[in-house]
C-alpha cells in the first residue's frame, strides 16, 4: 500500500467505520509511524495534532478499535479503516464521533451474537438450544414465525407487527447459520435482483 503521506504535513485522514454496521464512527489522522504501529498491533493508532504525539485510540479508556481492514483511496492520501470496536468510540459515550445512534447494520451484530452463541456452545443460549435441536426444528420455528407475521398483518397493531417482523428475522437467522449461509449472501442476491 503506497500512501502518499507528502501532503498536508505527513498526515492523512482516516475515516473508521464499523465493520459490521457500516456507521461511520470517527476521523483522524495518522503519519507513517502511526499507520505502521497500526498494521503491526491491528489496533488503530493515530496521531494526535492537538497532543502532538502518537496515541492509540483506547489507550486510557479501553474503547479500542480492532482494525480489519484498510483501504486506500483513489488519491492514495485518505485511508478508510474498517475496525470492530470493543465500547463507544467516542469521548462523549456515543458509539459513533458523528452522534449518529442508528438501528441500520443491527442485523449484522445480531447475527455475530447468534453464532458467539452457537459456536460457543452456550448451555443457557435459548438459540444454542434451539440450533442442538437439528435444521427440522429451526425450520419449523421459521415457519410458526411466519404464520404469525401473516396473522398479525392482517390486524391494526402495528407493534405486534413489527415484534412478529423481528422474532421471524431472528429465527431465520439461525436457519441461516445452519445452512452456513450470511445474510450478506441474501443481501447480494437481493441487490443483484435489483440491478435486472
Amino acid at each position: 500500500m503506497q500512501i502518499d503521506f507528502t501532503k498536508n504535513d505527513g498526515l492523512v485522514p482516516v475515516i473508521v467505520q464499523n465493520t459490521l454496521t457500516l456507521q461511520v464512527l470517527m476521523l483522524g489522522y495518522m503519519n507513517k509511524e502511526a499507520f505502521d504501529l497500526t498494521k503491526e498491533k491491528g489496533l488503530v493508532t493515530f496521531y494526535s495534532r492537538s497532543k502532538q504525539r502518537i496515541w492509540m485510540k483506547g489507550e486510557t479508556s479501553n474503547n479500542t478499535l480492532k482494525v480489519d481492514d484498510i483501504q486506500l483511496d483513489c488519491d492514495k492520501d485518505t485511508l478508510l479503516i474498517k475496525a470492530t470496536p470493543n465500547g463507544v468510540t467516542c469521548h462523549t459515550g456515543s458509539t459513533s464521533c458523528f452522534k449518529e445512534e442508528t438501528s441500520k447494520g443491527f442485523v449484522y451484530e445480531l447475527e455475530k451474537t447468534i453464532h458467539d452463541r452457537i459456536d460457543q456452545d452456550d448451555p443457557k443460549s435459548y438459540t444454542n438450544k434451539l440450533f442442538k435441536r437439528g435444521v427440522n426444528k429451526v425450520a419449523q420455528k421459521v415457519g410458526e414465525e411466519a404464520v404469525e407475521v401473516v396473522i398479525e398483518a392482517k390486524d391494526n397493531n402495528d407493534d405486534l407487527f413489527k415484534n412478529e417482523v423481528a422474532d421471524l428475522t431472528y429465527h431465520l437467522l439461525i436457519l441461516l447459520k445452519y445452512k452456513n449461509i450470511s445474510f450478506e449472501e441474501i443481501e447480494k442476491i437481493l441487490k443483484e435482483r435489483s440491478s435486472k
